[in-house]
């Protein structure tokens, strides 16, 4: 069916409205405050029509207010040409002018630092990249090193909400939701940021377990950047995640973190669980190699190997390591094609090759 567009006279209007059929309702947004969004409500729970607003105001308070209401596009009135039919083809290429006839199981993968620095952010970053580039599967990275992951910043993107702007109304989130407030990398990968600033918000567990819930069924595969936070393995996010990788690096403090926490919170999760040591030296092989996995109590099954001058480009340049060749390219992307099922685990006599894989768990 066209999308079709009416102006409503006033809200006795929305009594018969479901039953019309419209597929699109534009409501204007600067009006009284509260009749808007009350106006945005109604046609989202009444119908199964999609809300865009308009106005000439364009602050973000306004925005998110309208978003949280129920609204799928925001345009700036008065609109310049072709804007209204770029909204309308923007909601018809995300299906939401047609029936839902795809039903997504997606794959999560969590990656999680023994301690701050550890390198979870490029890690997962580049792992991400190098599955939406190498799977051509819709793939999307949150950040939920709240406040202050900067995942989006090492990508070089700014979107306009954050997993905190996902979180604050969980009855609200749905696919569309999810998809609205993501943004899109040049590389095709859906981001969801931190917000990168600190403030006030009570984020429950409930609302972490319904995200997660919503973008394993919105998108093919779902990354995970949890720094060092710990306290997430008691929502459902370890439970759902295909694979859990625990970021460390040849350190005391990273080793004793690392044994604790194999031992404590990820105990559970022992048949899911990849040790990926980062910043990896050659000359950590032979006895030292011992060493570690007696620290770890299991082998570290990944290896990304120490390349400063890469990382400190890409932090600088906003460029991903995974889209430029490099030893730390090469072993992420050997992780990301395993996960995926791409390839297939090495051979064991491959397996103490200076990238890729280590011994078997």
């Amino acid at each position: 069916m066209v999308p079709r567009v009416t102006t409503l006279a006033g809200m006795g209007s929305l009594q018969s409205f479901s039953r019309q059929g419209f597929k699109v309702v534009l409501v204007a947004a600067d009006g009284d405050p509260e009749a808007v969004l009350k106006t945005i409500e109604d046609i989202s729970l009444s119908s199964s029509a999609i809300a865009m607003a308009y106005s000439p105001k364009t602050d973000s308070e306004l925005l998110i207010s309208c978003m949280r209401a129920g609204v799928r596009e925001f345009l700036t009135y008065p609109f310049e040409p072709g804007v209204v039919e770029e909204a309308f083809g923007r909601a018809e290429s995300r299906g939401q002018l047609a029936p839902e006839t795809r039903k997504v199981e997606g794959r999560s993968f969590v990656f999680l630092g023994a301690k701050g620095g550890s390198g979870v952010t490029t890690a997962a970053c580049n792992f991400a990249i190098s599955m939406a580039q190498d799977s051509k599967r819709d793939t999307l990275l949150i950040d939920f090193d709240l406040p202050l992951g900067n995942a989006a910043l090492a990508l070089g993107i700014a979107g306009e909400y954050s997993t905190v702007d996902a979180l604050r109304d969980p009855d609200r989130l749905d696919a569309t939701y999810l998809s609205n407030m993501s943004t899109r990398h040049s590389s095709g990968l859906y981001v969801l940021g931190a917000p990168g600033q600190f403030g006030r918000s009570k984020v429950t567990r409930e609302a972490i377990n319904k995200l997660i819930e919503v973008a394993c069924k919105s998108f093919e595969y779902v990354v995970v950047d949890a720094g060092s936070r710990w306290d997430l393995a008691e929502t459902r996010m370890f439970d759902m995640a295909s694979t859990i990788y625990l970021i460390t690096q040849l350190g005391i403090a990273e080793l004793r973190n690392s044994n604790r926490l194999i031992h404590g919170c990820l105990q559970p999760y022992t048949h899911k669980l990849e040790i990926v040591l980062n910043r990896h030296k050659p000359e950590m092989f032979g006895i030292e190699v011992k060493a570690i996995e007696k620290a770890l109590t299991r082998p570290a099954k990944w290896r990304i190997p120490n390349d400063y001058a890469a990382v400190l480009e890409m932090q600088n340049t906003a460029i991903p390591l995974a889209l430029k060749p490099s030893g730390i390219q090469r072993a992420i992307q050997a992780m990301a094609l395993f996960a995926s099922g791409m390839t297939l685990e090495p051979e064991k006599k491959k397996m103490f090759r200076l990238f890729g894989m280590a011994s078997g768990v």
